[in-house]
């Protein structure tokens, strides 16, 4: 039979689980132990804003935690339950983390609009301390975190930053209030960079949920891709395309193509079409060879 098909694998990498696990379980450790510090300043300073972010560490904790695990878990290899392997672990972690950062930040955006109506006086030299520590905790957490490229890594990277920015707007509100009666500036500044990390987590829930949902990678051009492969010498048609990826990285081609029967041998057409596919032959590629006359096995019209 004239049928041909092959998978080929490419030389997409990804990081070792063992070093992205180790960044997470580092973020995980610094966030849970500083929310403990956290409810102790937040007494001492009688700080209602230091009190809510402890909160919000304890759910950051969480989080970091089971990013930490469903990480681990994206690094298992294909298997009979999982045939693609369990990147999309990652890919899962990501969005439920991304969730509880934009629900965290709302929270802190209400607590930031109570304070602004009902202002109360705070102990500033207690605030100035733990604004410092919270910079130098948070700040190395983000760092291991921040070299990461899955979707998982950025949303944990995006909820990082989150709360060095906050302790950053605590310091200067604290350094502010040491020489000017100004209790409104904390909340104040606490309710822009709420707003501004709420946009930044509804994008990427937004660019994961496209993942999860199969869509064509943004920084490829199907109708491109398409016209490639068309043009290739002994192609007569193209009958199938698809191109979507596991976890933001990987992606996965699958492609159907009719030949003009008999110009070519398959082995070279289809040396010809992975040399077409350009930088996405790097990846996961699956290409089905039909005879002219041979039916397609892909998706067909009723």
């Amino acid at each position: 039979m004239g049928h041909d098909h092959k998978t080929h694998s490419g030389t997409c990498t990804h990081p070792p689980a063992s070093r992205v696990g180790r960044g997470l379980a580092v973020a995980f450790a610094l966030n849970l132990a500083f929310a403990f510090v956290e409810v102790a300043g937040g007494l001492y300073t009688n700080s209602i804003a230091i009190l809510s972010d402890a909160l919000h560490d304890f759910g950051d904790a969480s989080a970091l935690g089971l990013a930490w695990y469903l990480e681990r878990i994206s690094g298992r290899k294909a298997d009979s339950t999982h045939s693609y392997g369990y990147r999309r672990y990652s890919l899962l972690s990501a969005l439920i983390t991304s969730t509880v950062l934009l629900c965290g930040s709302l929270v802190i955006a209400w607590q930031a609009v109570g304070r602004l109506m009902h202002p109360e006086s705070v102990k500033v030299q207690g605030m100035m301390g733990l604004a410092i520590l919270g910079i130098l905790v948070n700040g190395l957490a983000f760092r291991v975190t921040h070299q990461g490229h899955s979707h998982n890594e950025r949303a944990v990277s995006l909820h990082l930053l989150e709360d060095v920015l906050g302790w950053v707007a605590v310091l200067i509100a604290s350094i502010a209030m040491m020489f000017v009666e100004m209790p409104w500036l904390d909340p104040a500044l606490s309710l822009a960079i709420s707003l501004y990390i709420f946009w930044g987590a509804l994008k990427r829930i937004r660019l994961t949920s496209s993942v999860f949902l199969q869509s064509v990678p943004s920084e490829i051009d199907l109708l491109k891709v398409k016209n490639s492969v068309q043009k290739v010498e002994g192609v007569a048609s193209l009958e199938d395309l698809h191109v979507w990826s596991t976890d933001g990285e990987q992606i996965i081609v699958t492609l159907s193509v009719r030949s003009v029967g008999g110009a070519l041998d398959n082995a070279v057409l289809r040396k010809n079409l992975t040399t077409a596919l350009g930088a996405l032959a790097r990846h996961h590629v699956t290409i089905e060879i039909l005879d002219a006359n041979e039916r397609s096995l892909g998706c067909e019209k009723p």
